[in-house]
C-alpha cells in the first residue's frame, strides 16, 4: 500500500534541513548545493501525504544523479546511497512479502552504478537478479504486486539502462507511436506520445546504439516558444524540460537550457533552487524540479554518469 500512497503524493511537501544560501547563486553548482541542503538528516528526501511522512527513495535517487551531474555535494551523495542500501529502506522501495517492483529495482541498479557500487550485492541484495525475475518473455518488465502493475516506459527505460538487455530494448523500441514519440503506458490504444516518456526512452535506446531520429523530431516539435517543454497537464516546466534537454542537441538544447536557467532563484534563502515553472518558487515541488533541471542543464547521460 505504501507504493500507492507515495505515487499519489509526488507533489506533496518535503521536510528539509536548512543551509545558508548566498546571494547571486546560479548555475548547476548552486543548484546542487541548494538541493543538498534539502535532504532530511543530510541523507534522504521524504514525502508527506495525509499528515504522514514517508521516505522518498525515488527522489533521493534523482538527487544522487543531480549531484553526480553537478559535480558537487559528494558527501551528501555518499550518505544518500548508504541510506538506500539499508535493508528496511530497500524493502520499502523494492517490495517485500511477495511484492516486487520493477521500476524501483531498475532505477536502484542505475543509482548503484553511478556511485560505483555493485548492484549484484547492494546492501546484501542482488538487484540484478531481482530485476531479471520481473521480465516477461516479451522483454517487458512488470511489477509483481497485489495492488496492480504500475510499470511503464520509465520502468522499461531504466531496465534497459541497467541491464543492456537486447530483448528488453526491442520491446521498448517496438512501443513507438506512429507519430514518432513514445507513450507512458504500454499496450494502450490509441498510442499517445508523451514528452517525458519519449525523452527517457530516447536516452535508453541511444545507449544501446538504436536509431532515435524520429523520436527526437517529434520531441523538438513539442518545444514551446519560451524554450521549455510542457507536461500533459499544462505548460512549460522544469521537469519535462530537464528530461528533454538531456537528449537534445543544437539550438533546441540551447533554448531548453536557457528556459531552465530562467527558473533559477538567484538570491535570498532559496538561492540556487530551480522553480517548477514561471509562476514562481514553490518549496513543495522545487526539489524534484531542481534534480531534473540539473540533469538537463548538464546533458547528463545516465548510462555513463558517475559520481
Amino acid at each position: 500500500m505504501q507504493k500507492l500512497i507515495i505515487a499519489a503524493a509526488l507533489g506533496a511537501s518535503l521536510v528539509a534541513t536548512a543551509v545558508p544560501a548566498q546571494a547571486g547563486a546560479h548555475g548547476v553548482q548552486a543548484a546542487g548545493g541548494w538541493l543538498a541542503g534539502q535532504l532530511v538528516d543530510g541523507e534522504r528526501f521524504e514525502t508527506e501525504f495525509g499528515g504522514v511522512k514517508y521516505p522518498d527513495q525515488g527522489l533521493t535517487i534523482d538527487a544522487i544523479f543531480a549531484f553526480a551531474a553537478a559535480g558537487n555535494a559528494r558527501d551528501h551523495s555518499d550518505r544518500a546511497i548508504a541510506w538506500l542500501a539499508k535493508p528496511d529502506v530497500q524493502g520499502a522501495y523494492l517490495g517485500t512479502g511477495g511484492e516486487s517492483y520493477a521500476g524501483a529495482h531498475a532505477k536502484l541498479v542505475v543509482a548503484a552504478r553511478v556511485k560505483g557500487k555493485n548492484p549484484a550485492n547492494f546492501g546484501g541484495t542482488d538487484l540484478i537478479a531481482g530485476l531479471r525475475a520481473l521480465q516477461a518473455p516479451s522483454g517487458r518488465y512488470a511489477d509483481r504486486s497485489q495492488f496492480g502493475d504500475y510499470s511503464n516506459a520509465f520502468t522499461q527505460s531504466y531496465a534497459v539502462l541497467a541491464l543492456k538487455d537486447t530483448n528488453a530494448t526491442s520491446f521498448l523500441a517496438g512501443s513507438q507511436c506512429p507519430d514518432g514519440g513514445f507513450p507512458v503506458a504500454f499496450e494502450v490504444s490509441p498510442c499517445v506520445s508523451d514528452i517525458d516518456a519519449t525523452a527517457i526512452v530516447v536516452q535508453a535506446l541511444r545507449a544501446q546504439g538504436k536509431p532515435t531520429g524520429n523520436a527526437l523530431a517529434w520531441l523538438r516539435s513539442k518545444q514551446q516558444a519560451d524554450g521549455g517543454f510542457p507536461s500533459a497537464q499544462g505548460g512549460s516546466n522544469a521537469n519535462s524540460t530537464g528530461l528533454a534537454a538531456q537528449v537534445l542537441t543544437g539550438r533546441s538544447a540551447v533554448k531548453a537550457r536557457n528556459y531552465l536557467k530562467s527558473l533559477q532563484v538567484c538570491a535570498g534563502p532559496e538561492a540556487g533552487a530551480i522553480a517548477f515553472d514561471s509562476s514562481g518558487f514553490d518549496k513543495a515541488n522545487a526539489p524534484r524540479a531542481t534534480t531534473q533541471a540539473v540533469l538537463g542543464l548538464t546533458g547528463a547521460n545516465l548510462a555513463t554518469l558517475r559520481g
